[in-house]
């Protein structure tokens, strides 16, 4: 793996774009994460589609930085796209308690079973 990081930006016309050392085992982990490559005459032009929304784009590019960083590539994320967590942005539910859990006494009235 190379010391360049595979850099993953916005560009000026709103497309996200990845630059950098791409090779074939990131290239499938990119498009694992929903980018399409298109040849060009110097190499791949590696991209994510256009018009799905900046939430789409930033939840996947966040999870491809994050498949990417998992694999050991240095990946250089641009700020814009990091995706909000979710713990961020709604409460958590409420967490049962232990007493939900523990054993309760039979209702009265009902017959014990013996077991033999």
């Amino acid at each position: 793996m190379s010391e360049v990081p595979i850099r993953i930006t916005r560009g000026q016309g709103g497309e996200v774009d990845v630059e950098g050392p791409v090779d074939h085992f990131a290239a499938s982990v990119l498009k694992r994460a929903g980018f399409d490559t298109y040849p060009q005459l110097r190499g791949v032009w590696i991209r994510l589609p256009f018009d799905l929304g900046r939430t789409w784009e930033n939840e996947h590019a966040t999870w491809a930085a994050e498949m990417l960083t998992a694999a050991r590539y240095s990946v250089d994320l641009d700020p814009d796209l990091r995706a909000v967590p979710p713990a961020a942005s709604a409460p958590s539910a409420p967490r049962r308690t232990k007493t939900a859990m523990t054993a309760q006494p039979a209702p009265a009235g009902t017959p014990r079973r013996q077991w033999r």
